[in-house]
């Protein structure tokens, strides 16, 4: 007798064997042993040093599950969504879904996230032991690849943001806790007479200057290590907060707006780049990522615009920029 209707699409709804299965494979690099040659169940356990019983059974999973197919000499190969999982391949979900990358262990706190709703904040360091970004920043590999994560994320957006934004009158670009760098850099390339100014944490600015250098751009792009709780370097037309604000609770996310305003110079603009609850409607999940994290949370727009109007700026347009983004501006009120 099988289970009712309902049950089933509850079930196919809060399956966690599989989306935990896909997150194995991507951490023990299953598409790229399979791409270097090891197929069966057997070399591929010896190549990753895992149990080949319980290997192979986690490989019947994924088969079921559209991820890898049988191989009709015998063993697996990845199907077209098991191929995204290698390292080698363009915008590959390998680092996003890896268990011991940053996400990925940003991810296993879901599991506490009853604890999250109870409380009201996050359940990151009950864990790990600390909170998510002194965990990422203390370990280099997750750094970079946190890095890499987020660099990947905002290459679709840069167009849509240079577009969307009227840059013409724009010579001094400040991008607070700007990561990477890729932003600022494709800012400040397409804008003639430009300069960019990168504001993060130690590691980052370090990646950036050599990112800056090697795209050409050392002599207009400077990167200097601070925290967006002090004030910022000051005078600049536009201050660029991407999925920034979103990473904190409001009396914090306020401060960060509140450093923006006594910064930019009059006439100038703050611009925030993320995702606005009523606007990109399906975010929610994100949103309880933010709460498990970090303790932030994604916003609506009239929530941006009271956050912003206790910071001392006013509301001035919002553009979307596809499914997952929105560039809000904001001018000293």
């Amino acid at each position: 007798m099988s289970d009712p209707p309902w049950s089933q699409e509850l079930s196919r709804k809060s399956d966690l064997i599989t989306p935990m299965a896909i997150r194995v494979a991507a951490t023990l690099g299953l598409s790229d042993h399979m791409a270097a040659g090891a197929v069966t169940a057997e070399t591929l356990a010896r190549a990753t040093g895992v149990d080949a019983t319980a290997l192979s059974r986690l490989l019947g999973h994924l088969v079921n599950a559209g991820i890898y197919r049988p191989r009709p000499g015998g063993g697996y190969e990845p199907t077209e969504l098991g191929a995204l999982l290698r390292d080698d391949v363009p915008e590959s979900g390998r680092d996003w879904l890896r268990l011991d990358g940053p996400t990925g262990r940003g991810e296993a706190a879901a599991f506490r996230l009853l604890d999250a709703v109870r409380t009201g904040g996050p359940v990151y360091s009950a864990l790990y032991g600390r909170e998510f970004w002194t965990d990422v920043e203390s370990d280099g590999a997750l750094a970079e690849a946190f890095a890499r994560r987020m660099a990947a994320s905002m290459r679709w957006v840069v167009p849509e943001l240079l577009a969307r934004g009227d840059w013409r009158s724009v010579r001094h670009v400040v991008d607070v806790g700007g990561g990477s760098g890729d932003l600022l850099a494709a800012v400040v390339d397409a804008t003639p007479g430009a300069r960019g100014t990168l504001l993060d944490r130690a590691g980052p600015v370090a990646a950036a200057e050599r990112d800056f250098a090697a795209a050409g751009l050392a002599e207009r792009c400077r990167a200097v290590v601070g925290s967006f709780f002090d004030p910022l370097p000051a005078g600049a037309d536009v201050y660029l907060l991407s999925n920034v604000l979103l990473n904190w609770p409001d009396d914090q996310a306020s401060v960060i707006l509140r450093r923006c305003a006594e910064a930019v110079r009059p006439g100038g603009r703050v611009m925030v780049l993320e995702g606005l609850l009523d606007v990109q409607t399906d975010q929610t999940d994100l949103d309880l990522r933010m709460l498990v994290y970090l303790g932030g949370r994604m916003r609506t727009t009239g929530q941006v615009r009271e956050l912003a109007a206790g910071a001392g700026l006013a509301l001035h347009r919002v553009a979307g920029l596809g499914p997952v983004r929105s560039l809000v501006e904001l001018t000293p009120a």
